[in-house]
């Protein structure tokens, strides 16, 4: 894409993560010279899983990252949520006649896929590269006192985001008073029984869960959540007597954890515009969420490759960021919403939630609302065979 003397577009990107990389793909398909900023030496990811559904899936398609990003994925039958007694109070089927797709890999896999589809659109990408500003005129402002100039600039640099705080964009930011410590450990027959070692299960005790992800054939993520005064155990190294306390049932897996792991806090993040001039912010930065749909990749994977189909030929940038807002917010904060009531029912009584979540498992409607992102067609995208 030219400007109107002629000259190809250029974007300046802050952040390699999955809606920096998203955006500048689908930018570079579409004519455009970008460069992507990422303030770490390298492009490693921290040790976890991620959950991707059919929106998520179908942006990858689009720009060409999806038969690298699902190679050895796993591809679970069901979802079920477990009470404290180890019994199923909802199950979600997937995988199977309909239209809600879902795969888990390692987060790793996700970004070298993002990565080496960037790197065949052309984008260039420098690391130890840190941004720290932008102003709406269309200029990345870096650490070292670079002010790099372009047609368009987006903030993609996390929750903590210094482009976003430089624009003044942030409504709000809220602390759910919940996290988990998250890890990576082999797969092993005996954590569960062999009927459930192919699903993803969720399991509840008190105020703390235990998240049972296989990421792929020898791979599984696991994430211990708690609440954040829950002090003994949000510890790193995880507890493994107190998680076993918890979790008898779950005795053999809670051995084998190792020492690594991170604690995250989970907040949700609304912003009072996601642009500002030339200047657009999406990810974290934009929409952070809780992760209980498995969504916020999913998000920045859509909101990255609509960013990049609303400005692709618009004679207007500013207009054109507009719109994709219009377009585009909805479904993310529907998401994030949904997401954020759904973490309410982590300081319910056992007895309560099992009971209510027996009953609105069963519910059409309740079920709907929770698949709508999952099912959603994401802008520039086409139906999954």
């Amino acid at each position: 894409m030219t400007d109107k003397t002629g000259t190809r577009r250029h974007a300046e990107i802050a952040g390699a993560g999955i809606g920096g990389l998203t955006t500048a793909a689908a930018l570079a398909q579409r004519g455009w010279s970008v460069t992507v900023h990422e303030r770490a030496p390298n492009l490693r990811t921290f040790g976890a899983g991620i959950y991707i559904w059919s929106n998520g899936l179908r942006v990858l398609k689009a720009i060409g990252a999806y038969d690298q990003a699902v190679v050895g994925a796993h591809v679970g039958p069901q979802f079920h949520t477990r009470d404290h007694d180890n019994t199923t109070m909802e199950e979600i089927p997937i995988n199977g006649q309909g239209d809600a797709r879902l795969i888990t890999i390692l987060r790793e896999q996700l970004i070298n896929s993002l990565v080496d589809t960037c790197r065949r659109s052309g984008v260039e990408i420098l690391t130890n590269s840190e941004a720290v500003g932008a102003t709406p005129e269309g200029e990345l402002l870096l650490a070292d006192g670079t002010r790099r100039k372009a047609d368009l600039v987006v903030g993609a640099d996390g929750i903590n985001s210094k482009l976003r705080d430089s624009l003044d964009l942030m409504m709000y930011r809220k602390h759910l008073g919940y996290g988990a410590i998250r890890m990576l450990i082999g797969r092993d027959d005996a954590d569960v029984p062999a009927e459930d070692r192919d699903r993803y299960i969720e399991y509840f005790t008190g105020t703390r869960r235990i998240l049972y992800t296989p990421a792929s054939a020898t791979d599984l993520y696991v994430a211990l959540c708690c609440a954040a005064d829950d002090a003994a155990a949000l510890k790193v190294p995880a507890d493994r007597a107190l998680w076993t306390q918890s979790f008898p049932h779950l005795a053999h897996l809670v051995s084998r954890f190792g020492d690594a792991g991170r604690w995250d806090a989970f907040e949700v993040v609304k912003l009072k515009k996601w642009s500002k001039g030339r200047t657009a912010i999406l990810g974290d930065a934009a929409h952070a969420m809780p992760p209980y749909l498995g969504q916020g990749g999913g998000c920045a994977l859509m909101n990255g490759l609509g960013l990049a189909a609303a400005v692709a030929d618009a004679p207007d940038i500013e207009q054109a960021l507009a719109a994709w807002e219009e377009r585009e917010r909805p479904i993310t904060e529907h998401t994030q919403d949904t997401a954020e009531r759904l973490g309410d029912m982590n300081f319910w009584p056992d007895e309560l939630r099992s009971e209510v979540m027996k009953i609105t498992g069963k519910s059409r409607e309740l079920g709907a609302e929770r698949m709508k992102t999952a099912r959603y067609q994401p802008t520039a995208t086409e139906p999954l065979a």
